[in-house]
């Protein structure tokens, strides 16, 4: 009998981002341990169908995306996710979800895998949740003492009565108008006259029914890696470095790869220091588990704005938060063997009580309650 673990990858979904989120998927079956684990994808298509597939990446290279989705499609016995078949996942021994967006990073997947009793990677469907809905999560941020990018959040039913000179009185030009519930600059429209105003409102509101409208900060991206549950580390900082100083749009990260990454980042032990210690602030205030990548911006006066918390951030070869790490001391394949760890931490941490012969016993303390 084989002792190593099974591990579910489970990738893809109906989301926008359901291609990076292959790429994820096969950089981790790439990646993984093979002498401590053993793995299977577990592929939602864009129909919301699920496919289970054995890992055999031998002849797939990395850079031959085109692949990966027929490689996938070549899966058999493709099914509808329903309860005669649930028990299906109870084969794995941790799930390592790498839906990017809509129903996987926002706590839908995780309530599916919390009501399961089963151990996952990252954090917890509130905390998710939270971390996906950009408007909740810099209130909370805010609210705890943390500066965040300055925004107003408009409901779909007030379009109409969105004035663009009140909000360039407020945050003057450009202006950034996104959905508070997408990831990866989707949706995100840069607003420099009036005339795209509209536009930009019409594009954000087909992604969600709640937008926020933004300044342009103008000065440097960085982001920060975090890693761990009760007694999280921190990665270096790294910069995203854009050649036409524009903003950092989904075509340029995962089509044109136009930015330019910088890790460690070209700033000062002191900024450094700082950006490090928001960064943990934000994970804690958001009850984070796991893994997340938090984004900031530094103005010209050194200023630190937290941009947004990403729970579950792209697991790429050429994703930001892996490369984070891989400057700050742990490899691809430590990096995913800790957070499996991690996530079977959590998950025994999680089961407060246990039964043995007929008694209940308190987990952290181990007594008969």
């Amino acid at each position: 009998m084989s002792t190593k673990l099974c591990i579910g990858i489970i990738c893809g979904g109906r989301s926008l981002e359901h291609e990076i989120s292959l790429k994820s998927a096969m950089c981790i079956a790439q990646f993984i341990d093979k002498f401590r684990f053993e793995a299977m994808i577990l592929w939602i298509d864009k129909k919301g169908c699920w496919h289970l597939k054995d890992i055999n990446f031998r002849n797939l290279s990395y850079h031959k995306n085109d692949k990966i989705s027929i490689f996938l499609q070549n899966c058999p016995h493709p099914f509808k996710f329903h309860t005669k078949n649930i028990n299906f996942l109870l084969k794995f021994d941790v799930i390592f979800p790498v839906v990017h967006g809509t129903l996987g990073e926002d706590g839908a997947l995780q309530g599916l895998l919390c009501m399961m009793n089963l151990p996952f990677v990252g954090s917890n469907v509130l905390s998710s949740s939270v971390g996906m809905d950009k408007d909740v999560s810099k209130c909370l941020l805010r609210d705890a003492g943390l500066s965040v990018v300055p925004f107003r959040t408009v409901l779909a039913q007030d379009q109409d009565n969105i004035d663009f000179d009140y909000f360039v009185s407020i945050f003057g030009l450009p202006l950034f108008v996104k959905p508070s519930n997408q990831g990866s600059s989707i949706g995100v429209s840069k607003v420099t006259k009036c005339e795209d105003f509209n536009l930009a409102l019409n594009k954000a509101f087909s992604f969600s029914n709640k937008i926020l409208i933004e300044p342009a900060i103008i000065g440097r991206e960085l982001e920060c890696a975090v890693l761990g549950n009760d007694n999280p580390k921190i990665s270096v900082c790294g910069e995203v470095i854009l050649s036409d100083n524009n903003f950092y749009t989904y075509h340029d990260k995962y089509v044109e790869h136009k930015a330019q990454i910088m890790i460690p980042a070209l700033i000062n032990d002191a900024i450094s220091d700082d950006i490090r210690h928001v960064a943990l602030r934000a994970f804690q205030v958001l009850n984070c588990s796991g893994m997340a990548r938090v984004d900031f911006f530094l103005g010209l006066d050194n200023k630190i704005f937290i941009n947004e918390v990403n729970t579950l951030p792209g697991f790429t070869c050429d994703s930001m938060y892996p490369k984070l790490w891989e400057v700050s001391g742990l490899n691809f394949q430590e990096l995913i063997t800790k957070l499996v760890e991690l996530a079977l931490d959590l998950h025994d941490k999680n089961n407060y009580f246990y039964h043995v012969d007929g008694a209940v016993f308190n987990y952290f303390r181990h007594e008969r309650i």
